[in-house]
């Protein structure tokens, strides 16, 4: 019985060493993506609003395993806020900033957006095309919108028309070059 409690106590100091090294890891691994997606994001938000300011907090720095991430932004002409209290174009901006930042760390091979400019004025539309069309040189993004200028930035539009009662037909737009 003592050999085995013996192989017992082994066996938990290799695995509670494991799980040290794995944190550690996760630890290193998780701030520095989080500097960099902080770094990209505090850029890219003025561009993508045309002003203000944007930064990343984490509600717990000393335990980052279990920490949360807060955005703070600050629209052109308004003070530092919490998403909560930003309207609905405003909170679809930071979001997209946020998205964008991610994909300048980590970019994915293809994106779907579905309506993520529904909420932007026309100023704010402009410029998430403009920046829409910057990150698709790294990904291919899927944009499904209803806005004219968003439509007007893609490359190829698909749709689905109706031409008789129960009968729905896809309908390939490419824009390239017309």
């Amino acid at each position: 019985i003592d050999r085995q409690r013996k192989d017992l106590d082994q066996a938990m100091e290799v695995i509670e060493s494991a799980i040290a090294r794995i944190n550690q890891t996760c630890r290193e691994r998780f701030r520095e993506t989080y500097d960099l997606v902080h770094e990209h994001f505090a850029s890219l938000y003025p561009t993508l609003v045309g002003g203000g300011s944007a930064r990343l907090d984490l509600t717990d720095a000393e335990d980052l395993l279990t920490c949360g991430v807060e955005m703070l932004v600050q629209p052109p002409g308004k003070k530092v806020q919490v998403l909560s209290l930003l309207s609905g174009g405003e909170k679809a901006m930071a979001a997209i900033g946020l998205i964008f930042a991610l994909f300048k760390v980590k970019p994915s091979p293809f994106a779907l957006l579905d309506e993520v400019d529904a909420p932007l004025d026309e100023g704010n539309g402009g410029r998430f095309n403009t920046m829409l069309r910057s990150m698709a040189e790294v990904s291919q993004f899927i944009v499904i919108t209803h806005n004219k200028k968003t439509m007007e930035a893609a490359d190829v539009l698909y749709g689905i028309t109706m031409p008789e009662p129960g009968a729905s037909r896809l309908v390939t737009v490419k824009l390239e070059g017309a």
